[in-house]
């Protein structure tokens, strides 16, 4: 079958499978507070000596981009990162009296918003709390995402003075007609010198967040932001789809279906950038990542140890995920918690002495099952059943083995290389609450 024929067939609406359920599935009402502190407590009681995953969410930005699908806050009022770090570390606090102790911090990421929106100095004082005096395990994976613009050397020295190697740089696209569109500005001059300052003091792993798909967006204008991106050679790149769900993000509404590139054109966009990250020595990591054969996350695929949790793709494995933060989730592994939305709702909840914990699901014994063939689906490729493959499962991925997208033999499903363009066409057949209850409105962006 060509190409365009297989994107008209498969590029439906579905979920990024950064957790399964996915966030629309989660069974709410058989969920509270007591029951996440118990299975976390549990879990830690487990894995205790693993060490943990934490993600801080710092939602504050000066502007808004309007492609942006994250949990933000406009201003350019800088008060405001005080009082959130205290929200911030008072909910650390809480989480360290329910564990019993200050746990070891495997992984942590500041994602956003934009972290860099906050000075360095009181980024200092939130890690060096959270790290305590120990500060953070030799063999941490510490990173943190900047704004090109506003990333300075002083945020660059002061990250990496506690411990930091990694950083993602949002570029989206060099083109200034896209730009202009999503209200997102940085040359590429100002990319490299970041990058180049990065290098030299010690970081190990750079990573360039990349998007086709966006309003205004050609193959002319795509090629050379690959082009560009390709010269400053970054260890990873992540190159996603835009995701257009006007209905949750207003600022999405400042452009319309007609100025996005639509069906086959924005296909022709993902192929052509796949083709020459590939072609200038970038690996194909899972879904949406490339890096280079240095880089650890292709060491992890290498080995059998990629990983992926709600903050994405990681070379570290933990059971435990704490999110800190408004929105942010936590996963202890046999169940997800979901802060409040709004920030104004979150620090009301932190002083008053509680977790702000708003929303969950406590994961059942299928869930558990399809969560680890959808894992090792997005991680590794393929998955394997301990006994025979679900009847239900085969009946739906037979279109896909008739295209040459997946082969199955014995237990074991694999994603074929042509299949890995349509990853989460083949997880959504694993997808029991999916198929149990279609949605009745638009729950998901396009899976091209």
């Amino acid at each position: 079958m060509e190409t365009d024929e297989l994107l008209r067939k498969y590029n439906i609406a579905a979920p990024r499978y950064t957790s399964y359920p996915t966030v629309p599935y989660w069974d709410n009402e058989n969920f509270d507070n007591i029951q996440w502190k118990g299975r976390l407590v549990a879990a830690y009681k487990q894995h205790e000596n693993e060490g943990i995953s934490v993600y801080l969410h710092l939602p504050f930005c000066e502007s808004l981009c309007t492609y942006c699908g994250c949990n933000t806050r406009i201003t350019k009022n800088h008060t405001v990162e005080l009082p959130y770090i205290h929200a911030l570390l008072k909910e650390w606090e809480m989480y360290c009296a329910l564990l019993g102790e200050r746990p070891k911090i495997k992984e942590i990421h500041l994602g956003g918003g934009t972290p860099t929106f906050f000075s360095a100095a009181n980024l200092k004082k939130l890690l060096e709390t959270i790290a305590g005096a120990t500060q953070f395990d030799e063999d941490a994976s510490c990173s943190f995402e900047g704004h090109p613009d506003n990333t300075t050397a002083e945020h660059l020295q002061t990250f990496y003075n506690l411990g930091f190697r990694r950083l993602s740089l949002g570029i989206q696209d060099f083109d200034p007609k896209v730009q202009f569109m999503i209200n997102r500005y940085q040359t590429p001059a100002q990319v490299r010198h970041i990058t180049e300052l990065s290098r030299e003091l010690g970081y190990q792993s750079i990573n360039f967040d990349l998007i086709y798909g966006l309003p205004g967006q050609n193959i002319t204008g795509l090629m050379e932001t690959i082009n560009e991106t390709i010269a400053i050679r970054p260890d990873r790149i992540a190159f996603y789809s835009y995701a257009h769900v006007p209905w949750i993000k207003a600022g999405q509404r400042h452009f319309t279906e007609s100025d996005l590139p639509q069906g086959d054109e924005k296909f022709a966009l993902y192929q052509k950038g796949r083709e020459m990250l590939v072609a200038a020595g970038y690996e194909e990591i899972g879904m949406d990542h490339f890096a280079l054969q240095t880089d650890s996350l292709y060491v992890a695929s290498q080995k059998g140890q990629l990983h992926r949790n709600f903050m994405g793709y990681t070379d570290q494995r933990t059971h435990i995920l704490l999110g800190l933060g408004v929105s942010a989730i936590s996963d202890c592994g046999t169940a997800f918690a979901q802060n409040a939305k709004t920030v104004e709702a979150y620090k009301n909840i932190i002083q008053s002495e509680d977790l702000a914990v708003q929303k969950g699901h406590l994961l059942t014994g299928e869930d558990l099952h399809i969560r680890k063939y959808i894992l090792d689906l997005m991680c590794k490729n393929n998955t394997c059943f301990t006994n025979e493959i679900l009847t239900d499962v085969v009946e739906r991925l037979q279109p896909m083995i008739a295209d040459g997208m997946v082969a199955i033999s014995n237990n074991e499903v694999k994603i074929q290389p042509l299949g890995r363009s349509f990853l989460r066409n083949v997880c959504m057949a694993f997808d029991e609450r999916l198929w149990k209850k279609q949605p009745q409105t638009q729950l998901f962006s396009a899976a091209i």
